[in-house]
């Protein structure tokens, strides 16, 4: 069932605690489809080989002229992944006690003690994921950030049904624009309950790409919310995310 959820992506938006439960989006959809590209990485559970280890904190970590390499990595066979970002490898070495401890509690239970932005390191980010894209939980430092990543995430995974032939017979990828800003925080209530995107079910025709939306509720656990979309998929979508070729713009569509 986990191969399936390439096909969708789930979204329970907890704005309140600055989070979001995810499924569907993969290391590397997240990190071409962030606002700021990622800085150096500070690995909390992993089984990537090639990291830098830091003194103080006893875990390593990712420079920024190395990111481009893990992001190639099949993350998805590790288990559990998790990291946050971070600016400079000094203020690894100003963290006390008390603050790795938080990390490490981030790393094992995919939770918080405090809110996981430390002033130290400048993170933008927490990523939590058990089997890679089957479920991640990521924190977010503003809301901003966190509508700009979903509106580059979309048309990433528009991708796989959007592939055009040419005359020459060679495929050629869409160019779809982000969603913007605006069209997603409408969306946001319906994140805060639990949202199904199906790209798999993605309706084409020359004018226009409609991407049908359900809402399911909140779950923690994937299987359990694979089972409710596949039984809820066979009913009219709640909403079509709509994307019209010739304009190059984008609209939503409540049912």
């Amino acid at each position: 069932m986990k191969n399936d959820s390439r096909d969708i992506i789930y979204i329970h938006l907890q704005a309140s605690e600055r989070f979001a439960l995810f499924s569907g989006m993969s290391f590397r959809e997240f990190g071409h489809s962030t606002e700021v590209p990622l800085s150096n990485l500070l690995l909390l559970k992993h089984r990537y080989e090639e990291g830098e280890f830091n003194l103080n904190t006893l875990l390593e970590y990712v420079p920024e002229d190395r990111v481009k390499e893990i992001l190639k990595e099949d993350v998805d066979e590790y288990g559990d992944f998790c990291w946050l970002d971070f600016e400079e490898e000094s203020g690894l070495d100003e963290l006390d006690g008390q603050e790795i401890a938080e990390l490490l509690y981030l790393g094992h239970c995919k939770n918080h003690l405090r809110a996981p932005f430390f002033r130290k390191l400048k993170n933008q980010y927490v990523y939590l994921a058990h089997d890679d894209g089957w479920f991640n939980k990521l924190y977010y430092r503003t809301l901003d950030s966190y509508l700009h990543l979903i509106g580059n995430v979309l048309p990433l995974k528009l991708e796989s049904v959007t592939i055009e032939r040419t005359w020459l017979g060679k495929k050629k990828k869409s160019e779809i624009p982000k969603v913007p800003d605006g069209i997603l925080s409408n969306l946001t209530p319906l994140m805060a309950e639990g949202l199904v995107l199906s790209f798999a079910k993605a309706q084409q025709t020359r004018q226009k790409i409609e991407i049908p939306g359900w809402v399911i509720g909140d779950y923690v656990n994937m299987d359990e919310m694979m089972e409710s979309y596949k039984e809820m998929s066979t009913d009219h979508p709640h909403i079509q995310i709509i994307y019209y070729r010739k304009t190059k713009e984008w609209s939503i569509i409540k049912k």
